[in-house]
C-alpha cells in the first residue's frame, strides 16, 4: 500500500510539474542564427476556453469546451523584413552575418512571382502576404534550419485561445465594434491596404493585429461543421489535419473587411479564386495572386515534437492546383 501511495504521489507531482513548466514559459526574442534578423515570442499559457460563439455564424456553434498546451505565439504578423531573406538568397545574403550554411542552402525556395507580392503596399515591417499555405510551412521550415527551433502555424484553436487571451466578448477587447480603431486595420480605417504591424492596441497577452491587418493561417482544414466533434466533452488540442488543398482556415479578418468578420471567432476558408490569375498550368504551390489580405503569424508548442513528427510536418508534399 505504501508503495502504491508513494507511485500516487510521485504521479501528483510529475502532472504538476507538467502544468507550472506550461504555465511559467517567458516570452523571448529569437535571433535567425546567422544573421542581424529577429522576431518577439510572447507566451501563452496553457488553459481550458470555450470555443465558438453563440451569437455568430452557424460554422462558430456549437460553443464547446477546449483544452489547450501552452505555446509560444509571435507577437506580430510575419513582416517582409523576415520574409524575404526565405524567398531570395540575395536577400538572405545581405541579412547574414555569416556564410549562409549548406543545409540552409538545401531548403527548397518559393519560385519568383510573377506580380509585386506587396501590391504596392509597401514592405518595411509590413505584413508578408499572399502566400500559400504551404508556403507558410516551408517558411518555417527554413525557420527551423536556420535556428534549431520548432516553429509552425497555429491550429484553429490555438489561435482563437490566443486571439481571445482570457476573454468571452466578441471581440478581445469586448463587444463594441466602435472600438476596433483603436485595436484593428478594417475597412473602416485602413484606406484599403495594410499597414506596419503593431501601430494598434494589443490584446490582453500582448499580441497585436490579432484582428484586421490580415486574415492569418491556421494548419486547419476548413470544415463547417467541425465543432460538433467536440459537443458535450472536452476536447484536447483539436485540429482538423488538411487533407486536400482547399477551403483552410484563416482567422482574424484584414484590412478590407467589416466589424461582424473580425470577430475572435469567425472562421474564414481560403478559395481557388485568390489563384484566378495565375497563369501557370499547374498553378503555383507557392503564391495566392489575389489575396493580398492572406498572411500568417509563428507559433511554437511549449512540447517540441519528436524528429520525425517534425519531418513529416515540414515535408509533407504539396497538393497540386491544376
Amino acid at each position: 500500500m505504501m508503495f502504491k501511495n508513494v507511485i500516487a504521489a510521485a504521479l501528483i507531482l510529475l502532472t504538476y510539474g507538467q502544468i507550472f513548466a506550461q504555465n511559467t514559459l517567458k516570452s523571448y526574442t529569437q535571433t535567425v542564427n546567422g544573421t542581424k534578423l529577429t522576431f518577439d515570442m510572447q507566451a501563452i499559457p496553457a488553459g481550458n476556453f470555450q470555443m465558438g460563439s453563440k451569437s455568430g455564424k452557424a460554422d462558430e456553434q456549437p460553443i464547446h469546451e477546449v483544452k489547450i498546451d501552452a505555446f509560444w505565439m509571435a507577437k506580430y504578423e510575419l513582416t517582409w523584413d523576415l520574409f524575404e531573406p526565405f524567398l531570395y538568397r540575395d536577400y538572405e545574403k545581405q541579412a547574414s552575418l555569416t556564410t549562409i550554411p549548406a543545409e540552409v542552402d538545401a531548403v527548397t525556395r518559393p519560385t519568383k512571382p510573377y506580380l509585386d507580392m506587396t501590391f504596392g503596399m509597401g514592405k518595411e515591417n509590413q505584413p508578408a502576404v499572399a502566400m500559400t499555405q504551404y508556403n507558410a510551412i516551408q517558411f518555417c521550415k527554413w525557420l527551423y534550419v536556420r535556428t534549431g527551433v520548432f516553429y509552425r502555424l497555429p491550429t484553429e484553436a490555438e489561435w482563437e485561445y490566443a486571439c481571445k487571451a482570457g476573454s468571452n466578448t466578441i471581440y478581445s477587447f469586448g463587444n463594441d465594434a466602435s472600438n476596433l480603431k483603436d485595436h484593428a486595420w478594417f475597412a473602416g480605417n485602413s484606406d484599403n491596404k495594410t499597414h506596419p504591424v503593431g501601430q494598434k492596441k494589443p490584446n490582453a497577452w500582448g499580441l497585436f493585429d490579432m484582428h484586421g491587418n490580415v486574415s492569418e493561417w491556421t494548419y486547419d482544414q476548413y470544415l463547417a461543421n467541425f465543432y460538433e466533434n467536440g459537443k458535450g466533452k472536452v476536447s484536447e488540442n483539436p485540429v482538423a489535419v488538411p487533407e486536400k488543398l482547399y477551403p483552410n482556415t484563416v482567422r482574424g479578418g484584414s484590412y478590407d473587411e467589416t466589424p461582424e468578420n473580425l470577430t475572435s471567432t469567425t472562421r474564414l476558408a481560403s478559395d481557388p479564386s485568390w489563384k484566378q490569375l495565375d497563369p501557370q498550368i499547374p498553378k503555383s504551390n507557392w503564391w495566392f495572386p489575389e489575396a493580398p489580405f492572406v498572411g500568417m503569424r509563428l507559433v511554437r508548442p511549449a512540447k517540441t515534437p519528436s524528429k520525425a513528427e517534425i519531418e513529416a510536418y515540414y515535408n509533407k508534399q504539396p497538393i497540386k492546383d491544376l
